[in-house]
């Protein structure tokens, strides 16, 4: 088996991660506006946009391959991604997702730009929905080596 590696989907590819979330059945859809991450076994295997927005960017669309799910490719594809960012970084999930996004750094006590707080208010109207938040350029605690 090949190594997996993630890296930003230049420009001209795009609409390879299109053809990816289509292939899974997926209802994402990668942007132009935003930035493309993507883990590859040589095809992809997972994929996420970091859009710009207010200073920071609005994580969406990750997705992982069905067959690969729990091996660790969704958290190392956010943390190579947000890593790069120079600003904070958004992103709305279902409740049951905070502690995987908490271990990645993301946090619930996050101040949202007014654009991305609408647009959450918005999607809490039909479905549990929580925005958490980080920001790449402040070091993250690691809960095992804090000591309370």
């Amino acid at each position: 088996m090949t190594a997996i590696v993630y890296a930003p989907l230049e420009a001209p590819l795009w609409p390879l991660m299109n053809k990816f979330y289509r292939a899974h059945q997926s209802s994402m859809k990668a942007v132009k506006d935003a930035q493309l991450w993507v883990a590859r076994q040589e095809e992809i295997i997972a994929g996420l946009c970091l859009r710009p927005m207010a200073n920071g960017y609005w994580l969406t669309g990750l997705f992982v391959a069905p067959a690969l799910r729990g091996q660790g490719v969704a958290g190392e594809l956010v943390s190579q991604a947000v890593a790069t960012c120079d600003g904070p970084v958004w992103l709305f999930c279902d409740p049951e997702l905070q502690g995987f996004y908490e271990k990645l750094g993301f946090n619930l006590d996050v101040e949202l730009p007014h654009a991305l707080h609408e647009r959450l208010v918005r999607y809490q109207r039909n479905k549990a929905m929580i925005a958490l938040g980080v920001t790449p350029a402040c070091p993250v605690p690691d809960p095992e080596t804090t000591h309370q």
